[in-house]
């Protein structure tokens, strides 16, 4: 009986110490718990400190404008692709390669399509059949309306910006736009303006591309090279540019 009653005793104890432990290891679970919970979340200027190409913060395709012009020059749309591509390389060869000329083309064309609609509805009586249906195309006034509105606003932002560029007020700017022309300038030196005009076409079927499968990489480039033109710049303004007489500013 007595070790009967030790047995009951020891065993009681060990249950006693295993519900402790249970009830000291959930606190320490929701202390652990509470503890993170109080951590304060990462800032957001942290989590978008990533230095993006033209100040992007949208995807590559909706900086495209998405829809089906972006999924043409993202290569979404394989065969529209293709065909936008292979248009365009097909003009640059007939103009550049063959010599042909825009308004001998139109012509070819007009007579291929005006004598392929003859022959069709003079042959339909022999062969019992009913005449090509030709459609009454007509542009709506709307239409055109709103695309010369839409010409007319981006024509007069142009001459707002240049009007800002020419006052001389922010010589930054106008370095930026005079070394833009400069560059173009010697480009379109070396090819004539239909090869520059087909590698501008070309490129806006590769750059975007390249850009959306290496972005990481690119932007990492481009943060570096932004960082350089700072410093070059901020070395060009102490020395030069301070020294400039602005119009409509004073120096103290």
């Amino acid at each position: 009986m007595e070790t009967e009653s030790f047995v009951d005793k020891v065993e009681e104890k060990f249950h006693d110490n295993n519900s402790s432990s249970d009830s000291y290891s959930d606190s320490d679970d929701d202390h652990n718990k509470n503890i993170h919970s109080k951590r304060p979340p990462l800032p957001a200027s942290k989590a978008n400190s990533v230095y993006r190409l033209l100040g992007r913060d949208r995807p590559v395709h909706m900086v495209l404008g998405g829809g089906k012009p972006a999924d043409i020059l993202l290569w979404r749309n394989k065969k529209l692709t293709g065909m936008a591509l292979g248009a365009g390389t097909a003009l640059w060869v007939f103009f550049e390669l063959m010599e042909y000329h825009l308004i001998t083309l139109i012509c070819h064309l007009l007579i291929l399509s005006l004598g392929a609609l003859f022959l069709w509805t003079n042959a339909s009586v022999f062969i019992h059949k009913s005449p090509m249906q030709i459609p009454n195309i007509s542009i709506p006034q709307e239409s055109i309306i709103e695309a010369v509105t839409v010409l007319r606003i981006e024509i007069n932002r142009g001459f707002t910006i240049l009007r800002e560029i020419g006052t001389g007020r922010d010589i930054r700017k106008f370095l930026t736009v005079v070394g833009v022309l400069w560059v173009i300038s010697v480009i379109g030196s070396w090819f004539n303006f239909l090869t520059l005009f087909y590698l501008f076409y070309l490129s806006l079927f590769t750059l975007p591309l390249v850009y959306e499968k290496n972005e990481d990489q690119v932007d990492a480039l481009a943060e570096k090279a932004m960082i350089e033109i700072k410093k070059q710049y901020a070395v060009l303004d102490a020395k030069v540019l301070s020294q400039i007489p602005i119009a409509g500013m004073k120096k103290d």
